[in-house]
């Protein structure tokens, strides 16, 4: 449908990549209501790591040109990582030659070099990435346990 290849470990890590997606941002919707007196403030503080989050995914400046003192949000990040998952399970193995940047490289050498994503590395991205949704789902748990915004 975009270019994506019809390979089942491919459909796997698309589904994968995506489901923790879901669950991330739902997960951190959850811990944002449960640690804010009100959801006026979870929307607004929900907002702010929205943009934090599309900002340092990568996408919009790679990871090899974020300035150095900044790579630590990139990390933490977790659409960098699903990102990371997307792009590199589908085109990290292409071989295939393109015209990019007015020089030719491999699909392959293109990922590794301008956004810094090797196909070697996915099995620790999908591990990282589901690293996510757990995170936010305890400190949702413990939060909405523990947190008491009501008055007497």
């Amino acid at each position: 449908m975009i270019g994506f290849y019809g390979s089942a470990s491919k459909v796997f890590w698309c589904f994968y990549s995506i489901l923790c997606a879901l669950l991330y941002f739902n997960y951190l919707g959850m811990l944002l209501v449960s640690i804010t007196p009100n959801f006026q403030i979870a929307n607004i503080l929900s907002s702010a790591f929205y943009t934090m989050f599309n900002l340092f995914s990568g996408f919009l400046i790679p990871h090899p040109q974020i300035p150095k003192w900044w790579t630590w949000l990139y990390y933490m990040s977790p659409t960098s990582w699903t990102l990371n998952s997307l792009l590199t399970s589908q085109y990290g193995d292409i071989d295939k030659t393109l015209m990019g940047f007015q020089e030719k490289t491999t699909v392959s050498a293109f990922l590794r070099d301008y956004f810094g994503f090797h196909h070697s590395q996915l099995p620790l991205v999908g591990f990282i990435l589901i690293l996510f949704p757990l995170l936010f789902a305890f400190l949702f748990g413990f939060c909405i346990g523990n947190l008491n915004f009501q008055r007497r």
